[in-house]
């Protein structure tokens, strides 16, 4: 008697990106290969609806208007620490790779990945690998091994997710208006964050702000 090959067990994942068409395009792609269960778009619905359904992985991306992926795995990783984080980003800059693996993400590809690949990097953070794209791969290593000053930076770890935010659209020419429309906060709202981040890094000017976000690759 033949012995029948058992059916491989289908995954359920959870998404996060602030963009429905990308959702939906994700969800699309990997349908044939996982169980999709839920989505989100924003950082509290997200840690809200993770912590309900537990799937097994979540796909996140890095930036979103109200604190971006590092926030969502703070909010979910102290009460459920077995869901597991795979970023999935348009993003390859140093800060973003190095704070979401600092964060607790096992794994970190880019928006360029085929659906077969991301289906296999799901699979591969699900059994415990740690996974990242062939571009990220030696970076992180580096990072780690070779330059562990990259991986520790004490005046950047004084600044919340939001100042980080905020620090970030700062540095690229963003006026306060604009900040406060992008992050859907009020302008008042973003002078505080500013003085706040000047205060912590000790500087006088949104041109000292900049420069230095921008020797840090957080622009």
């Amino acid at each position: 008697m033949d012995s029948v090959e058992p059916v491989p067990r289908r995954l359920r994942v959870f998404l996060v990106d602030d963009h429905a068409m990308f959702r939906a395009g994700v969800r699309a792609e990997l349908g044939a290969h996982v169980d999709v269960v839920g989505e989100a778009g924003r950082v509290p619905e997200a840690i809200s609806a993770i912590s309900a359904l537990e799937p097994e992985v979540v796909l996140l991306d890095v930036h979103m208007p109200d604190g971006g992926g590092r926030a969502v795995i703070e909010g979910v990783r102290r009460t459920h620490p077995k869901v597991l984080f795979l970023a999935l980003s348009v993003s390859d800059a140093a800060e973003d790779v190095i704070g979401l693996i600092r964060a607790g993400a096992r794994g970190y590809v880019t928006k360029t990945i085929s659906p077969d690949e991301l289906a296999d990097a799901i699979r591969r953070v699900a059994d415990g690998d740690a996974v990242f794209s062939p571009r990220l791969a030696g970076f992180v290593l580096d990072a780690f091994a070779a330059r562990p000053a990259a991986v520790a930076d004490p005046e950047l770890d004084q600044l919340t997710n939001r100042e980080r935010e905020v620090l970030r659209l700062l540095a690229r020419g963003y006026a306060y208006k604009e900040i406060a429309k992008e992050l859907y906060i009020s302008i008042k709202t973003v002078e505080t964050h500013v003085s706040n981040v000047l205060r912590k890094l000790q500087m006088s000017n949104r041109y000292e702000l900049s420069r230095w976000a921008a020797d840090r690759r957080l622009v």
